[in-house]
């Protein structure tokens, strides 16, 4: 056995490499810089864990996704694998402690924010540090032509200059040619072996579906398929109406968003990993580093942000293989609103600096101040209080952590304060009986000092760390605490922090960043037409349509798409024959027209029209249709 299939069966229980996942591993042992455009599910985090643990010193992986870091740390800690990562909201002394024990500790795995990159001191503990392999995720971010450009990820090529030797592995699921070309520039990649996987997935049709009952067609959707699904919504009231929704008709549902607690959040996605719930409803805080292979369906109720989030989100389906749906639903005024909607919420120069200037005096920071301060902050109280608009306002915020002149935790936080109201004797005796809690507990001691005097704020990822388990673990360990009267516990929810990563200069800081603004309104205005172009295209495979935005050759029509099940269906006459036939049983909804002759709704609604106006058929108070 070798050893790249050795590892993986021992730490990961796999009994096979994906495609093309050993090339690439066996490209970073070889010592080589790679380039790997894998789609959503291609398996990349294999590609640098394997490898990391077959060589001396530890893999730097830079990534700006909170959670997947923080997924990805606890499973490899899970699988006895030392991992830590240093991402924002931690004090100095922390990232000091978090360094030293990367240096001195055996470790395999450190995840960093990009912004990290962006402090001088961080770079030098980095230098001293036995890297062997630094990998690059979402690398489509180091380029302005990508849909997610972050500056930062610009600092990444200074590490070329200090680990001249060290194979660098750049990884991502969606760019373009441009970007690839960008990609291999900005980060100083050195000859790269470049792997790409088709974005074709044959098993996975996609459809457009124009209704305007959405909610009707998604009971239809979920009823035909009644298997683990997602349905994507833009905000969290849809998220939660959503899913109510389907409750009340007898789905088992339940949902995800980013205004949920951790243990909120792990509790949901644990009923539908285990298909207690077989509907997930989400906002896209949900799916990254989610890997459920029975997936059958994701349906998406608004329009995407852009093709290459749509193309994510859908590819969370059908990952074993099986046949699967990635479904939209529009309709012709939610088009047209959303093209109006979209130049409403492009921000300006005048509107950013706006925002900038009122976040600075919302926080009561003065000029040339603010540099590493972290406030709790809820945006609607924000806007509100200065009368913005929210969403274009969360747009301003968001360019702004883009830029890296702030840092936007939007997860939704638990900071916790606790004291210990029994004895330091009481509270040895208990650790004595409880073994299991006593490594939690022994860290919180020696963390925080007056912890039985006063009351604490604790950092409970931290205590995870230096105890070696979750965070889950820490709080289920205060909560018994709780219960057995031995702390008292005060849990402080807020919506998202807000970190200044720099001093309040105000049209300084705000001028050195337009240009990036500019671009970044000339490209999504540039995406946003194609999701439109997607969507209306009526001549196209839907299949072949995305293959072509990702550069991808096309292949012969799928002949499973809503365009090529369009272009088969039935004559119109025979449909409303068809449709007669049924309605001399009983009057039927339109949605009962459709599951029972197995028709488009287009196909349905037109064929109602004709029969309308020739005065055919009526409709009843239920909705339902009956021959006249």
């Amino acid at each position: 056995m070798n050893k790249n299939l050795e590892i993986l069966q021992k730490h990961w229980k796999h009994n096979s490499f994906r495609e093309p996942q050993e090339q690439i591993i066996n490209a970073v042992l070889e010592g080589n810089d790679v380039f790997a455009l894998l789609p959503t599910g291609g398996g990349k985090s294999i590609c640098f864990q394997v490898p990391a643990m077959l060589l001396d010193g530890i893999c730097l992986v830079i990534s700006p996704l909170i959670a997947l870091m923080k997924d990805q740390v606890e499973n490899l800690q899970k699988r006895d694998i030392k991992a830590t990562s240093i991402i924002g909201g931690i004090s100095q002394n922390e990232i000091i402690d978090i360094l030293d024990n990367c240096q001195f500790g055996n470790y395999k795995f450190l995840y960093l924010s990009p912004e990290r990159l962006e402090q001088d001191w961080i770079v030098e503990r980095l230098k001293q540090l036995p890297i062997s392999i630094i990998a690059i995720d979402e690398a489509h971010c180091v380029s302005q032509w990508g849909h997610d450009f972050r500056p930062s990820y610009l600092k990444i090529s200074k590490l070329k200059e200090h680990f001249p030797t060290t194979p660098f592995l750049a990884l991502t699921a969606s760019a373009t040619e441009k970007v690839k070309i960008d990609i291999i520039e900005n980060l100083g990649l050195k000859n790269p072996v470049y792997f790409s996987k088709s974005f074709e997935r044959k098993n996975l049709s996609y459809h457009v579906l124009f209704t305007d009952d959405k909610l009707g067609k998604i009971k239809t959707i979920v009823t035909k398929n009644q298997n683990p699904t997602i349905i994507y919504v833009r905000n969290r009231k849809s998220c939660i109406d959503t899913s109510y929704y389907l409750n009340q008709l007898g789905f088992t549902s339940t949902y995800y968003h980013g205004g949920l607690s951790y243990k909120e959040k792990e509790q949901n996605r644990l009923l539908w990993m285990e298909n207690k719930c077989l509907i997930m409803v989400a906002t896209n805080a949900f799916g990254m580093g989610i890997d459920k292979a029975d997936v059958k369906t994701v349906v998406h109720l608004q329009l995407p942000e852009n093709l290459e989030n749509y193309y994510q989100e859908v590819g969370r389906a059908g990952r074993n293989g099986d046949k699967a749906f990635g479904i939209l639903l529009t309709n012709t005024q939610e088009i047209t609103n959303a093209k109006k909607q979209f130049f409403l919420n492009l921000i300006d120069k005048t509107f950013l600096k706006t925002v900038y200037n009122k976040l600075n005096n919302y926080f009561r920071i003065a000029y040339g101040e603010g540099f590493n301060e972290d406030f709790t902050f809820n945006l609607n109280q924000f806007c509100n209080q200065y009368q913005l608009p929210v969403l274009k306002t969360h747009n301003a915020l968001q360019f702004l952590d883009r830029q890296s002149i702030i840092t936007i935790q939007n997860m939704y936080s638990e900071k916790i304060q606790m004291q210990f109201i029994l004895s330091s004797k009481e509270v040895i005796r208990y650790m004595s009986i409880h073994k299991n809690e006593e490594e939690i507990i022994t860290n919180i001691l020696r963390t925080y000092s007056g912890i039985f005097e006063n009351e604490i704020l604790i950092n409970t990822s931290l205590v995870a760390k230096k105890s070696k388990t979750s965070e889950k673990n820490v709080v289920d360990v205060l909560n018994k605490l709780e219960q057995h009267q031995i702390i008292m516990l005060k849990i402080i929810n807020n919506d998202s922090h807000v970190i200044f990563n720099e001093v309040r200069e105000d049209d300084l800081t705000i001028n050195k960043v337009i240009r990036f603004l500019e671009h970044q309104n000339e490209l999504k205005t540039e995406k946003f037409n194609k999701v439109i172009a997607f969507i209306e295209d009526q001549t196209t495979c839907k299949n072949n349509l995305l293959l072509t935005y990702f550069n991808q050759e096309t292949s012969p029509d799928c002949g499973s798409c809503s365009y090529c099940l369009s272009k088969n269906k039935r004559k119109p006459q025979n449909t409303i024959q068809a449709i007669i036939k049924e309605l001399t049983k009983e009057a039927k909804t339109v949605n009962e027209l459709e599951n029972k002759l197995v028709l488009s709704t287009e196909e349905t609604i037109f064929a109602l029209q004709q029969l309308l106006e020739q005065n055919k058929v009526a409709i009843n108070n239920y909705n339902k249709f009956y021959l006249l």
